[in-house]
């Protein structure tokens, strides 16, 4: 069914273009600098991959129901069951709404130097303005950002690389398992998110799939500017590397605009998940609630190692989209008029526990697909022997 309104597909890889040019985004990827240049490569492609697949199938289903992320988790767990999962995507964009504007204070800062509680209430402000400018007036906005950033990290990734010099770096590289499980943690990071805007796409099948492959192949980018800018200059700081490069006010404004485009999905979804929670919020207000705890959060805390809070986020979410996958696309159940899933509850703990143990397990592929390959079967597993032991109380 196609909406006779809604965004465009040029807009949904419009949007997903800017998620995918993140700082934090460069940072991660100066964590695979230790494997060297192909190997890091090989494990950013392949966890990529894995990411992205999933991202699509989620963005899917949002897309096809056209209902929000929130709202297609209640067709799986039920309207109260959905809650936990409501309340713990709101604390989980609220955390990356703050990361995102201290490392782009942090970045802007060394560029020049005025104080990142200076930057963290420009960017703060500009978060602010998009939410109330809102999604379907961005239009114009976003085309003209994304293409000075287009262009400038263009010329970021050219001064990075021009030398050629591929540095020897000292110390212990990760394992390519856990390499993995990092390239796949990021788009991970956005699966409670997609369908907040797939479900407003005039084609939801082509515009969840370009938002997968923008995001992707963006994101790819990102890791690898951020690991050639670790090898080739021996620099981790983005910084300083735009200021090696004398990029100056342009480095500011790849540094503010990323992080604005970025973080701004984080707080506009945010304000979407609490009108699942309660009908009587309002989705815009939350969202700019949300940008304003951010900004304080990031001028009050140090937020430098976010490593954990990506690997919670995969054992919160990875089981719950897997218990998804299973039950719109196999299963076809909608049980959004119960009030739980206790069955599928149950089989999200297990698959909670099961990533938690996976992640002392050092596995080539990483642990979120065999988390979610086993979940999936526990799912369908479960939901049959269910049926029969209703159908014997019948009988």
């Amino acid at each position: 069914m196609k909406s006779n309104s809604g965004t465009s597909v040029f807009e949904n890889g419009l949007i997903w273009f800017g998620a995918g040019v993140s700082i934090a985004e460069i940072l991660t990827g100066t964590y695979f600098a230790g494997m060297g240049f192909m190997t890091g490569l090989a494990a950013i492609l392949a966890g990529h991959v894995i990411g992205c697949v999933l991202l699509f199938c989620a963005g899917l289903i949002g897309g096809l129901a056209r209902r929000s992320a929130m709202e297609t988790v209640k067709m799986s767990f039920g309207q109260k069951g959905s809650l936990l999962f409501s309340v713990l995507n709101i604390l989980q964009l609220v955390g990356w709404t703050a990361i995102m504007i201290y490392d782009g204070a942090l970045a802007a800062n060394g560029v020049w130097d005025v104080g990142s509680w200076f930057w963290c209430l420009v960017i703060g402000a500009l978060i602010c303005l998009w939410i109330f400018i809102g999604i379907r007036n961005l239009g114009k906005i976003n085309t003209v950002a994304m293409a000075a950033l287009f262009c400038l990290t263009i010329v970021l990734c050219f001064v990075i690389f021009r030398s050629g010099n591929i540095r020897e770096i000292s110390g212990e590289g990760m394992s390519f398992g856990a390499a993995v499980e990092l390239s796949v943690a990021m788009p991970l990071s956005w699966l409670p998110l997609i369908s907040d805007y797939t479900r407003e796409a005039k084609e939801p099948v082509r515009a969840t799939a370009v938002s997968a492959i923008v995001y992707g192949l963006v994101s790819c980018w990102m890791y690898v500017i951020g690991m050639g800018a670790a090898i080739c200059t021996g620099e981790s700081d983005i910084a300083q590397i735009l200021l090696k490069a004398g990029l100056g006010i342009a480095g500011l404004v790849i540094i503010v605009f990323s992080t604005v485009t970025t973080t701004f999905l984080d707080a506009y979804s945010a304000g979407i998940s609490s009108e699942s929670v309660s009908a009587k919020l309002n989705g815009k207000w939350i969202a700019l609630v949300v940008a304003v705890i951010g900004t304080v959060s990031a001028m009050l805390f140090p937020m430098d190692d976010i490593t954990d809070f990506l690997y919670l986020i995969g054992s919160v979410f990875a089981p719950m989209i897997a218990i998804q996958i299973a039950s719109y696309f196999i299963l076809k159940e909608d049980v959004s008029g119960k009030d739980f899933s206790t069955r599928n509850l149950v089989v999200w703990v297990i698959g909670f526990v099961l990533y938690r143990c996976l992640m002392n397990v050092d596995l080539i592929v990483g642990n979120t697909l065999p988390d979610m390959v086993l979940t999936i079967l526990l799912c369908l597993v479960s939901a049959k022997v269910l049926k029969k032991q209703t159908n014997r109380v019948r009988m």
